[in-house]
């Protein structure tokens, strides 16, 4: 499978991904996280389909698209550790999030992961989603939507 290919099947598993479980915590009460900024897709994805939600997002640095900046309450720059320790300590809880961090070098971008993990659960509301495309320790495993192959997204339900 070409990059491209390749790409264009994480991006639609992302998408459809999110849009799964936006839909699975209609009744689940909590704000959303998107972890990893990037260049704003996402984050801007997430404010069309839980538009009624407070949309946190955590990065190391602000370069995302113009039209993709979070208000500046609701971005936390910094490492993910201390920034999610921060969210946890405001008392705001997290009925989906999703997590989108990375070096770009699968066993660091896998124990960073799993290092965050317990940390990720503490900001966490029970039975909230998290969409991953990392592996997560911790959480309950869920099979998503359909149409995803088996670890090109992963799911989980927090406790």
């Amino acid at each position: 499978m070409s990059r491209l290919d390749s790409m264009l099947r994480r991006l639609t598993a992302q998408r459809d991904g999110l849009n799964w479980a936006a839909e699975q915590i209609n009744q689940v009460k909590g704000d959303v996280l998107d972890m990893g900024l990037g260049n704003g897709r996402t984050y801007d994805h997430l404010r069309e389909i839980v538009s009624a939600r407070r949309i946190w997002v955590i990065d190391r640095i602000l370069q995302c698209h113009p039209s993709c900046v979070p208000p500046e309450k609701d971005f936390l720059q910094g490492e993910a550790r201390p920034m999610l320790e921060q969210l946890a300590a405001s008392g705001h809880k997290v009925a989906l999030a999703h997590y989108d961090f990375g070096f770009g070098v699968k066993e660091k971008d896998v124990a960073e992961a799993a290092a965050l993990s317990p940390v990720i659960a503490r900001v966490m509301v029970s039975g909230g989603l998290i969409v991953s495309g990392q592996p997560l320790t911790g959480f309950e495993e869920l099979s998503g939507p359909d149409g995803i192959p088996a670890g090109r997204y992963m799911f989980y339900r927090a406790g």
